[in-house]
């Protein structure tokens, strides 16, 4: 079991078929997931490819994600929770002086994101929308956008399947409004066996 500290984050690299388990292991914390094919760093997670080729904004199990390039990166075996959200982009600097009127330094996924993929050569302008497990994005018929607290339970978890090689990170979520205004951690397991 790998652990991800309550806002921190985390790379790694994931094979073709190798599975990725994301667990919420307390409860009511999202995980930004941001993807890399591992031979091209230039393919990468397509919020807007995923959505228009699956066909929903709400992606969950049986449901794939896919690359800027209209490739499958991974497939979605099981989603306990069931509830993510791929529209809104990962917490950085400017979304807590915008959106919290908050100036001093606070940790984000943006940056957790960048710097832990750093020594695969990616940079900052290289980070996509991320796909946000657990994330609990309401949206009205007039189109206004609203985050609630995650309704992940204590071992909620998201079950994945590599379709290429990829390079992956991912964070436990340092935004107030995306957790119910705690910070917690997340945990994750790479499984090469099959399930």
């Amino acid at each position: 079991m790998n652990i991800i500290k309550k806002q921190s984050g985390a790379a790694f690299k994931l094979f073709k078929g190798q599975k990725l388990k994301v667990i919420d292991p307390e409860g009511m914390q999202v995980s930004d997931m941001v993807l890399f094919n591992a031979n091209d760093i230039g393919e990468k997670l397509s919020s807007g490819k995923t959505l228009d080729f699956e066909e929903t904004i709400l992606i969950t199990t049986n449901h794939h994600l896919w690359s800027n390039r209209g490739s499958q990166m991974m497939r979605i075996i099981m989603d306990t929770n069931g509830r993510n959200d791929f529209l809104l982009a990962p917490c950085s600097p400017e979304t807590f002086k915008i959106m919290y009127n908050i100036h001093d330094y606070h940790p984000s996924c943006f940056e957790n994101l960048y710097t832990s993929l750093a020594p695969y050569g990616i940079k900052p302008d290289d980070i996509p929308t991320a796909f946000n497990i657990f994330m609990n994005v309401q949206f009205g018929q007039d189109g206004k956008l609203k985050v609630l607290p995650p309704l992940s339970q204590k071992g909620d978890y998201i079950l994945f399947e590599a379709k290429m090689d990829l390079i992956v990170a991912l964070t436990a979520c340092s935004a107030e409004d995306s957790n119910g205004g705690t910070f917690k951690p997340i945990h994750f397991e790479i499984l090469d066996e099959m399930v």
